[in-house]
């Protein structure tokens, strides 16, 4: 099996996210994959995927440019969710809740009420 068949997971998961520009080749013994990611989340997303293959760094390169900075990305609520849930998955701080619901004034009035399918501005964790 080649590197190609052995990431496919990997190059599902920057489909999902949106990786723009994506080229994958093998070259030199190594995958090589490069694009661009709309926001840094999605280029953490891929990253987060890339190393679940325990021998990622020695097989993969990984070149993924993130076009917008202004802000970390997006998440779309699902049932279940909350804003401390989100922020613990996202920020990898529930008590950072507050800086998404600052965030997102425009479309939630109160940070205990959100929809499903609603598209959340995620900050940039700094």
């Amino acid at each position: 099996m080649g590197l190609k068949e052995s990431y496919s997971d990997v190059v599902n998961v920057a489909g999902e996210v949106g990786i723009a520009s994506m080229e994958v080749k093998e070259e030199g013994g190594k995958l090589i994959i490069t694009g661009s990611a709309p926001y840094q989340r999605e280029k953490d997303v891929l990253w987060d995927k890339i190393k679940t293959h325990a021998s990622w760094a020695n097989e993969l390169v990984a070149d993924i440019k993130v076009q917008n900075t202004d802000i970390y990305g997006f998440y779309t609520v699902k049932s279940g969710d909350t804003l401390s849930k989100i922020a613990k998955d996202t920020l990898d701080d529930a008590k950072l809740y507050t800086k998404i619901f600052e965030a997102n004034q425009d479309i939630l009035k109160d940070p205990d009420l959100i929809k499903p399918g609603q598209k959340l501005k995620i900050p940039n964790k700094a």
